[in-house]
């Protein structure tokens, strides 16, 4: 079966640091352009961050720019999310997504056809 585990998510508190982990099984990771989004209660679900399968292109939301950095280790069949300079707004569950066969680093949540379940991120102090 086809599957994306999040991993690292928890309680920070402001100005701290997180790595969010991206496993996918089932699929060879490396085949696929990755985004990162999240949901915060109340809210639609936002794309945060992409990258292509190549690992060379990027993009970032507005409100995360300069404050996360997106990579991948495709050997680990691994995409990640290093999160620094967390803000209190940044609290959300964060999922993974991947699309095969894009040429376009994109964050929109119809473009991606198989989703993680999702980890909680909590900024408090």
């Amino acid at each position: 079966q086809l599957q994306l585990v999040e991993s690292g998510g928890g309680l920070v508190q402001p100005g701290g640091s997180l790595r969010l982990s991206c496993a996918a099984s089932g699929l060879t990771i490396g085949y696929y352009a990755i985004g990162w989004f999240r949901q915060a209660p109340g809210k639609e679900r936002e794309g945060v961050s992409c990258i292509l399968s190549s690992g060379d292109i990027t993009n970032y939301a507005d409100s995360v720019k300069g404050r996360f950095t997106v990579s991948r280790d495709n050997a680990k069949n691994t995409v990640y999310l290093q999160m620094n300079s967390l803000k209190p707004e940044d609290t959300a569950v964060y999922y993974c997504a991947a699309v095969r066969r894009t040429l376009m680093c994109v964050m929109t949540v119809g473009e991606y056809d198989y989703w993680g379940q999702g980890t909680q991120v909590t900024v408090s102090s």
